[in-house]
């Protein structure tokens, strides 16, 4: 049953969020989350930031939440992964640092899942539709994983040379051992959630509509004997670990990657943004350009204050030059 939010989170829930939505269960102390990102439900700078804020609060108030579930709120896609527009934008502009920056933030967000346990919350990712690249990367470090059945996931980026980002091979190895990794991540294709739940990285495939209720099945059944499972995910992670480091070391060949891709690569990768705005219903949303420009500003901006304003490259970013949707 949901309950009217605790006072001490409910300062969480009546902030102006923009590109996710928060409800509180009190009888479950469970916080979830939908993201509706937009022009592109994709892990933009923008939304990253707002995930940040609520996890860090979540951090910061321990014994608060004990259940996370995210979410989307846009039908027939979870995520998209990376931020395709901008890294178009960044790699025709010859800007490393900023990839490096963005590649930094998928880090951060990605290994707060990975200690989620010891921090003493309870994970769970309910996905309803796509979810592509880093989208299913960040999938895969949720304790517990639902799948509607009409869902798809997959690592696209092989097909247009770039290099699968910065938790792809950890979390596929950690679930499902290294001749599925090397079959996911090298054919580039989509799979369905009943063949991601045979090869183990999905936990339950339920019908679609079903995956509201099977998220309350799963929180229902973790609750009573929460410290024990925490422990024992705990115990997981030590078992098979998945280190910081070992990720930012990624996000250098990543960001190698990124540079080395030709113009024909980048004009399939502007062809494969276009056809998620057009999925995600975004395409009508503002220059796309600028909405990425303005999101790169504020992302530096928070990373060393206001000489985040004055770095070279950003003021001529998207001079003469467009992603062409």
């Amino acid at each position: 049953m949901k309950r009217d939010a605790p006072s001490d989170i409910a300062t969480l829930l009546a902030e102006p969020w923009r590109y996710v939505r928060l409800e509180w269960n009190d009888e479950l102390s469970m916080l979830r989350l939908a993201m509706r990102v937009t022009p592109i439900q994709c892990y933009s700078l923008a939304a990253m930031a707002e995930l940040h804020r609520v996890r860090g609060w979540i951090a910061a108030n321990p014994g608060v939440v004990k259940h996370y579930v995210m979410g989307s709120d846009v039908a027939g896609v979870f995520n998209f992964g990376g931020d395709l527009s901008l890294f178009v934008l960044l790699i025709r502009a010859r800007d490393a640092e900023s990839l490096r920056l963005y590649g930094r933030r998928c880090v951060d967000l990605v290994w707060w899942m990975e200690t989620a346990a010891a921090h003493g919350v309870h994970t769970v990712a309910l996905v309803q539709g796509d979810t592509l690249g880093g989208g299913l990367e960040s999938v895969l470090p949720f304790h517990t994983i639902i799948f509607e059945r009409s869902a798809q996931a997959g690592f696209p980026e092989v097909l247009f040379n770039l290099f699968p980002g910065m938790g792809a091979w950890q979390f596929t190895l950690r679930r499902a051992g290294f001749a599925v990794a090397n079959e996911m991540i090298l054919s580039g294709r989509l799979y369905g959630a009943d063949e991601l739940h045979a090869r183990h990285l999905v936990d339950r495939v339920v019908d679609d509509g079903q995956g509201e209720a099977a998220v309350l099945q799963a929180v229902r059944t973790v609750h009573p004997r929460l410290r024990g499972t925490l422990a024992a995910l705990r115990a997981r992670s030590l078992a098979v670990p998945v280190t910081r480091e070992s990720m930012l070391d990624v996000v250098e060949q990543w960001v190698d990657s990124a540079m080395a891709l030709t113009d024909r690569d980048l004009k399939l990768m502007e062809r494969l943004a276009r056809a998620q705005l057009r999925k995600a219903g975004g395409a009508a949303t503002g220059a796309v350009e600028e909405i990425k420009r303005l999101e790169l500003e504020c992302a530096w901006h928070d990373e060393h204050g206001d000489r985040g304003g004055d770095r070279a490259g950003l003021g001529s970013l998207l001079a003469g030059r467009t992603i062409g949707v």
